[in-house]
């Protein structure tokens, strides 16, 4: 909710001129009233409508300078006439009436113009970008009006007004990395896949990862969705990485590294979090090392995520971007207290992105660490790829086995998928919740395969006991329960079912319900704050501690996370930490405050009716190894697509460009 002076947002209209502002009504919108921590914003201005905070907006500059915004995308587009063309006209029309010299047939020829690109032009940012500049010369008509009659300059023509501006799309929005994914979508249409890579390394260095392992968050907020079927957004991703790994390219990297500037920073942990802050910071000029416990690099992606889910030789490539960018890396170093002292003193910033890497209880009765056959995720994991993909200690063989997995998400699904594959007799995975929510915490496609490999699903059901014979364990009491409606209308509540008790005999319980974080390399004295659930906190924004120069990002910042998250976080905390080694202060870019702003607008509106686009398009799907090829092996089970069904599937992204901008 904002308090605004006017407001069209999404088909709202309020309308609060000539009213005191202690009587004005609200927008229904999260509207980024105020810009930042300094500077409120007078006005904002988008694809769907326009909020004035402050009565003083000089409103024809602001639809003006809006149009100057597209008309500089509109050029370096070029797809199509109405947006290329469309975007010129619009400006220079705008320009002219604000500057004193337009007249009442300007105001004709731009809602003309306008009309023809909502309805003509190819891709969303040129069909939206008139619908804004129309409400204003609709609600402000006699402004217009005044400066065409009098001849005269708007009223802030000629000053130094504030206007920030960045281009989103619902898609980039929903990744937590903010990947420019119409970019990289066009890039495989258009067979450059160069660009397509370049695109996403923008933001995001791990493209053969995210290719694979993303739970595309970005799918759920695809406008195509409201038509059909979301795109294949993931699948496209791994398209260029793979191409400049088949082909034995050098790096494409989207920047050029910079030159030396004497700074130097730590970075404790080299998993997805401080492998990207790595990159960015290295690109910036910045001398990076990089510590990592494990004897390889890679963090939970190269230990905790199978080989037929992520194969190490494509993540291998990720790795050798990261170092390709100038990077240091030094593995079997545990980093302790003294050690984080003595990186205060030796580094100008140190970013902690360890990871969580110690297994939760399930906490059920006689549950013991000592037990023969209790065995974290994390301890199986590790074992597991450390053999099949490095060739470290020993193969896992669980021949006649059966092993129950309790948890909900991808590290239990890793958990079940890896016992088949070790050829246990018997799998199980408990979870308290339904199917439905464990294909939300996982993926649809995650599930099935896990189910079609003979994976059994006991929903709605807890371990209530371990139940074992001088140390090993034998079986398992679990509790079944269901949920009841909550009558006054809240979430329904799980309640346990008496006598549907049962008892499953086991040879290994594996709790995956959780992961928490190591800390104890945080020196004491330091006093840095901890979240409710024992990780490092941060404001969420510039990811610096409560010590100046400290930094955390990934798992043990928020607690287990995607891997496209620990990115994002990563991705960001490197851009503030390359301004904080410089000039010692913390600040954000306009870019990264307005992606703040968006994500509590939300630019992706699932109720929104899409038309101009053919419907029933069927989305593409990549091939799957079936049962019997992968079941026993570790072959990679998603085949991705073909060059024609790559194509294809790039054909039916709409490009939801659209423009926000705010007067601040």
């Amino acid at each position: 909710m904002s308090k605004v002076y006017f407001s069209t947002w999404n088909g709202e209209f309020v309308n609060n001129i000539n009213i005191p502002q202690e009587e004005w009504k609200e927008s229904a919108y999260n509207l980024p009233a105020q810009y930042d921590s300094h500077r409120e914003s007078k006005a904002f201005i988008g694809w769907d409508g326009v909020a004035l905070f402050d009565k003083d907006v000089d409103v024809i500059r602001l639809a003006m300078e809006y149009a100057a915004q597209y008309q500089e995308y509109s050029e370096a587009c070029g797809r199509c006439a109405p947006g290329r063309w469309g975007g010129r006209i619009l400006y220079d029309q705008l320009d002219k009436i604000a500057r004193g010299e337009g007249s009442r047939a300007d105001l004709d020829h731009l809602r003309e113009i306008g009309k023809s690109m909502q309805i003509t032009s190819k891709c969303e940012i040129g069909k939206t970008v008139p619908n804004p500049i129309i409400d204003l010369m609709t609600h402000f008509e006699d402004v217009f009006l005044e400066c065409i009659n009098e001849q005269k300059p708007s009223k802030h023509y000629h000053e130094d007004v504030s206007y920030i501006a960045k281009i989103t799309s619902p898609c980039s929005d929903a990744c937590p990395s903010h990947v420019d994914i119409p970019a990289y979508i066009e890039g495989v249409r258009d067979l450059r896949m160069d660009d397509s890579l370049m695109a996403t390394r923008q933001t995001m260095p791990l493209a053969h990862v995210c290719g694979r392992v993303c739970p595309h968050p970005c799918e759920d907020a695809c406008r195509r969705t409201n038509l059909d079927e979301p795109i294949s957004i993931m699948a496209l991703k791994r398209l260029g990485a793979d191409w400049e790994t088949d082909h034995g390219y050098d790096f494409f990297h989207p920047m050029e590294k910079k030159p030396s500037n004497g700074k130097k920073v730590a970075i404790i942990g080299a998993g997805p979090a401080g492998l990207t802050t790595a990159y960015y910071l290295a690109a910036e000029g910045i001398a990076t090392d990089v510590y990592e416990e494990l004897p390889v690099l890679g963090g939970e992606v190269a230990v905790g995520v199978p080989e037929y889910r992520m194969p190490i030789a494509k993540y291998n490539k990720d790795i050798e971007c990261v170092r390709d960018m100038g990077v240091n890396f030094i593995v079997n170093r545990k980093v302790n207290a003294d050690d984080m002292r003595k990186f205060e003193q030796d580094y100008d910033a140190v970013m902690v992105a360890t990871g969580t890497r110690i297994s939760k209880k399930v906490y059920c009765d006689n549950e013991r660490f000592e037990i023969n056959g209790y065995w974290s995720a994390i301890e199986m994991l590790d074992q597991i790829n450390l053999w099949d993909k490095y060739g470290i200690g020993e193969r896992v063989d669980l021949t006649g086995k059966t092993v129950v997995c309790v948890g909900g998400g991808f590290t239990s699904m890793d958990v079940v998928r890896c016992a088949i594959r070790a050829n246990a007799k018997k799998v199980y995975m408990i979870y308290r919740r339904d199917e439905k929510t464990i294909i939300k915490n996982t993926t649809y496609e995650e599930y099935h395969e896990a189910v079609e490999e003979g994976v059994e699903f006991l929903f709605h059901s807890a371990v209530a006991r371990m139940n074992d014979e001088e140390n090993v364990l034998k079986s398992l009491l679990v509790d079944k329960f269901e949920l009841v409606p909550d009558p006054n209308g809240g979430r329904a509540e799980l309640v346990k079912i008496e006598g549907a008790s049962y008892t499953i005999e086991t040879d290994f319980l594996i709790p995956a319900v959780s992961q928490s974080a190591d800390l104890k390399l945080l020196p004491e004295e330091w006093e840095i704050e901890k979240t409710s659930w024992a990780t490092i906190k941060t404001n969420g924004k510039d990811y610096m501690t409560s010590r100046k120069g400290i930094f955390a990002s990934g798992d043990c910042e928020y607690g287990p996370m995607t891997i496209v998250n620990a990115v994002g976080q990563a991705k960001r905390g490197a851009s503030v930490m390359a301004r904080y080694v410089l000039t010692g202060e913390i600040s954000l870019t306009d870019d990264e405050i307005m992606e703040d702003h968006l994500r509590k607008l939300r630019v992706y509106d699932k109720k929104e009716k899409v038309t101009g686009w053919l419907p029933g398009v069927a989305r593409a799907h990549s091939e799957v190894l079936g049962v019997d090829e992968r079941k026993y092996n570790n072959r990679e089970v998603n085949l991705g697509f073909t060059q024609e069904e790559a194509m294809s599937e790039a054909e039916r992204c709409m490009r939801c460009y659209y423009i926000a901008m705010v007067q601040a």
